[in-house]
């Protein structure tokens, strides 16, 4: 059954931030109070077993990456409620499930009932709904438990599911490492555009470890994603820390450094580049081989998301040479029009940008009047709606993608939970 309810600590929290946007932000807190409820209303379920299931919205099926973004915020709730650090709890104990059933999975049915792309050439099971791998896919449930447990201080999620996941990724990373000699991984999908299926061609070493797709669900076009090793990187320090502070384990804290160092390497020696004006900045995706090619997508992790994934800070030099250039017409997917302008993708129609991209753009940024600038973006690009979709025509906000998209609801909320200095600890 869902969740359904919304707690008494969920609308006290939406009192205050309608007291704190006030009369001058009120248009905030109206979109505010309609995303931050709408997620637990209808897109979480309690299933039988405890776990928690989290649809993404108007498609029946769970993201493990998605549903991580979805409940986020509320984990600055999750310490003084029980009930809200139980439901996130037992969502870590269901991602962590679903990566032992087939960690090169991205999205799952609640049940094995044979739904979603069960034609793709792939090894399919009943409970997948698609079989497009990502390596965000297994960074964002790793995240999520880093983050229940800094936030709530509570360890009994990290158990014998966790540990077996972090062993399935572990060696899941490293086999991806050597991708073209070692991967036992393919995919094909049948009558479908180029970016439903493989493209990146041949990759050399470079200790990165290889993706098939991006966070959009688009194919790559080159194997090592760049953001993607970067959020690589920050889960493997927290493993690392767990293995040293929480459950001491020298054999999986040693594993988890050597992989994390490796990424490392190859980021700094095969990830940066020169733009057009001939500074340096970080590629979207390189194959090893000499191949690279400058753009960021609107999804997360992204070139722009790098701090906020906890990668860099936000005043690292090549940082804001990157951010600079993907905010520009240098970025294929950046588009300009009459009501805005920001970060599309390949994912969605011409000159579409989407919200997630706006409001990372705003939680990347110290400066209060470019977060408030795009928030009062967002709420004038609503459709009135009073939600967030998957993206919309800069030159005509009524056009736009997914009418019910709830990571970008709570990455409005998150935004604006920003602007008022309330963030989840890290």
């Amino acid at each position: 059954m869902p969740y359904g309810t919304i707690p008494d600590s969920v609308h006290e929290f939406i009192k205050l931030i309608e007291e704190k946007c006030g009369e001058k932000n009120k248009a905030w807190s109206k979109i505010f109070t309609s995303c931050f409820g709408n997620t637990l209303e209808t897109t979480i379920k309690k299933l039988k077993d405890g776990t928690t299931y989290v649809l993404t919205g108007d498609i029946p099926a769970m993201w493990l990456r998605d549903s991580v973004a979805q409940i986020r915020p509320y984990l600055v709730l999750a310490k003084d409620d029980e009930a809200l650090s139980d439901m996130i709890a037992g969502l870590v104990e269901r991602q962590f499930q679903f990566i032992k059933l087939d960690a090169y999975a991205n999205a799952f049915n609640e049940t094995a009932n044979n739904t979603g792309h069960q034609d793709d050439i792939t090894k399919m099971h009943p409970q997948i709904w698609e079989r497009k791998y990502e390596i965000d896919s297994l960074c964002y449930p790793l995240q999520l438990a880093y983050l229940l447990y800094k936030n709530t201080n509570r360890t009994d999620h990290l158990n014998k599911s966790f540990i077996d996941a972090v062993d399935e990724i572990l060696h899941l990373w490293e086999v991806e490492q050597n991708h073209d000699e070692k991967s036992p991984y393919d995919f094909f999908r049948k009558d479908t555009w180029e970016y439903d299926n493989l493209r990146c061609g041949k990759s050399g070493f470079t200790g990165m470890t290889w993706s098939g797709f991006r966070p959009s669900d688009d194919s790559c076009t080159y194997g090592y994603l760049v953001p993607s090793n970067m959020f690589a990187v920050v889960v493997l320090d927290y493993l690392k820390e767990i293995f040293k502070d929480i459950k001491p384990d020298e054999v999986r804290f040693t594993k988890a450094a050597k992989l994390r160092d490796e990424i490392e390497n190859g980021l700094e020696k095969y990830a940066k580049i020169k733009n057009a004006a001939g500074d340096t900045v970080y590629a979207y995706e390189v194959n090893g081989l000499g191949s690279s090619h400058i753009m960021d997508d609107a999804n997360v992790p992204s070139l722009l998301s790098a701090p906020y994934l906890g990668y860099l800070q936000k005043d690292d030099a090549i940082y804001q040479a990157t951010r600079r250039t993907i905010l520009s017409t240098e970025n294929p997917f950046y588009f300009e029009g009459a009501y805005a302008k920001g970060i599309g993708s390949p994912h969605t129609p011409d000159m579409h940008v989407w919200p997630i991209a706006l409001a990372m753009q705003g939680l990347t940024t110290d400066d209060k009047n470019e977060k408030e600038r795009i928030l009062n973006q967002l709420v004038a690009c609503d459709a009135g709606t009073n939600l967030m979709h998957e993206s919309f025509h800069v030159n005509d906000p009524r056009k736009y993608t997914r009418e019910w998209f709830s990571w970008a609801n709570m990455m409005f909320c998150e935004l604006v939970m920003d602007y008022f200095d309330i963030r989840v600890k890290n």
